[in-house]
């Protein structure tokens, strides 16, 4: 038998608001990328989707990497600023994110 347990989440996203009790031990930033692809305008939308989840789950590692490295518990993000990038040269383009947060315990 298994049991279901309440576990609070470690990054908390603009509106979500952390546990009441928690304290602000500083901020930062960090900056993630997705992989870089064929600038194409075939299939598009899906590989923009594809880029934007892989994008934001290494932001999310990023944050859980700077929470812990801070010694807290939790991390808000405040604001996010996501760019597409594009590299002429190389016929690639990808997404570029930057996520303002504060870390609380």
């Amino acid at each position: 038998m298994t049991q279901d347990i309440d576990v609070d989440p470690i990054i908390y996203w603009h509106r979500e608001l952390p546990p009441l009790a928690a304290k602000v031990i500083g901020d930062g930033e960090v900056e993630a990328n997705s992989r870089h692809i064929a600038a194409t305008l075939a299939n598009r939308d899906r590989l923009w989707d594809q880029c934007l989840a892989e994008l934001m789950t290494e932001a999310r590692t990023r944050l859980e990497q700077e929470v812990r490295r801070c010694v807290g518990r939790y991390a808000h993000v405040m604001s996010e600023s996501i760019d597409p990038k594009r590299n002429d040269a190389t016929g690639e383009t990808w997404l570029h994110g930057r996520f303002r947060y504060v870390v609380l315990v």
